[in-house]
Order: C-alpha cells, then sequence, then structure tokens
C-alpha cells in the first residue's frame, strides 16, 4: 500500500468514526432524557451538523465542503467545552445546594464526581478534532508543503 492509498484510507476511517460518534451521541442524549431544557437541544443541533457536513465531505470533497466540516468541527469543540463547563457548573451548585458548608475546594472535587458526567460532552471534542484531523493537508484544499527540503551545508 502506498502513502496516498493510506492517507486515504486514513482519512475514510476517520470520518467513518466521526459519523459513529454524532449518531451514538444523539441516540446517548435521547436515551438519558437530554431534552428537558432548550441548553440541552445545543448537542442534538451539534451532532446532526456534524454528521451532514461529514457525510456531505465524503460525497463531495471540494474545498467548499470541507471549509464547511471544518467550522461546523470548531463549532462542535466549542460547544464541548461549553458542554463540560455546564455540567461541571451544575455539579458545584448541587454540592452547595447539598453541603452548604462544604469548603468551596471540596465542593468542586465533589463535584468533579457529580450526576452530569463531565467527560459525556469530551465526545462531541474528540469527534470534531478527528473531523479536522481527516481534513489536514486534504488534496482536494491544493497545494501540499514541500515533504523534503534540499539539505545545504555551508
Amino acid at each position: 500500500m502506498n502513502a496516498v492509498t493510506f492517507e486515504r484510507w486514513m482519512r475514510r476511517f476517520l470520518l467513518i468514526i466521526v459519523e459513529c460518534l454524532c449518531a451514538g451521541t444523539v441516540i446517548e442524549l435521547y436515551l438519558e432524557k437530554h431534552y428537558k431544557e432548550t441548553n440541552q437541544l445545543i448537542p442534538f443541533v451539534l451532532c446532526v451538523l456534524g454528521f451532514v457536513s461529514v457525510l456531505a465531505v465524503q460525497i463531495r470533497p471540494n474545498r467548499k465542503m470541507i471549509w464547511v466540516l471544518r467550522i461546523v468541527m470548531v463549532a462542535v469543540v466549542l460547544g464541548s467545552l461549553l458542554g463540560g463547563f455546564l455540567h461541571l457548573s451544575a455539579n458545584i451548585d448541587f454540592q452547595v445546594e447539598m453541603r452548604p458548608n462544604q469548603s468551596a475546594v471540596d465542593s468542586f472535587f465533589a463535584a468533579l464526581m457529580g450526576t452530569a458526567p463531565l467527560l459525556a460532552p469530551g465526545m462531541l471534542g474528540l469527534a470534531g478534532v478527528l473531523a479536522l484531523a481527516a481534513t489536514y493537508y486534504h488534496p482536494a484544499m491544493g497545494k501540499r508543503p514541500a515533504e523534503t527540503l534540499p539539505q545545504t551545508v555551508s
């Protein structure tokens, strides 16, 4: 297998993983009834946008579609960070309400193990980073950097 074939295979593999992460996250969010408040719908929207943009790049891998995918995936990563913050905030609020006399440090560490899972939003972040990696030096984007530069001896 030559380098070009391997690169094409790896891009396809990464994009399929991203599609699976987006679809799996939607299923998990639905099963967890993660739709009771308006801000809980954000990951659904991000997953659908992510899935559609990856599918578009797989069907028509051109410069425009890759830029759309990159923009969507940056939004997905930012949404993941926001989700982690919201989960941590909810856990801290719960700890303060349940144990008002607890120190801030103890409340923080208890919040890390709270009911709102902190790593769950990380699934979207992982999907975003993998999709961005799959578009790194994509052939549809144009020129590649020089693979090897000539060595000069002084």
